[in-house]
């Protein structure tokens, strides 16, 4: 299992969203945010939301099914694609810090973020891009 929550919850497998931003109605998972490299994500979808500007949305979903994120992104004039935003990460992981407090959302982009450059996402943009 790649999830630690100190919920007792039962948590099933989810099928890939058919918008990245209902990842809020997933089920919260609490992960220590320091033991982010942990977490396996797998590619579950980038959709083109404006070919004539370049834009679209990505999103990732651990292999046991438990969290995702999902994200904007823009390829710039250079053909480079990017994060719209890197503070606004969606996800249904709810960050704990050592203290075991929660994390804010500002607290919590960091970790996100680093979470985001692991990933092979740019490759699946300009996948999706050019079947765009």
């Amino acid at each position: 299992m790649f999830f630690h929550s100190t919920c007792d919850c039962d948590i099933t497998m989810h099928t890939t969203p058919t918008s990245p931003w209902s990842l809020r109605a997933w089920p919260a998972v609490l992960w220590q945010a320091r033991r982010q490299t942990e977490l396996a994500f797998e590619h579950l979808g980038t959709l083109v939301t404006s070919p004539a500007d370049r834009t679209g949305q990505t999103m990732w979903g651990a292999r046991d099914g438990e969290a995702g994120v999902a994200w904007d992104w823009v390829e710039l004039p250079i053909g480079a694609v990017a994060m719209a935003d890197p503070m606004s990460v969606v996800t249904n992981l709810r960050l704990v810090g050592d203290a075991g407090e929660v994390l804010t959302a500002q607290q919590a982009a960091r970790f996100l973020n680093e979470i985001v450059h692991t990933l092979p996402w740019q490759q699946e943009v300009q996948r999706a891009l050019r079947a765009a």
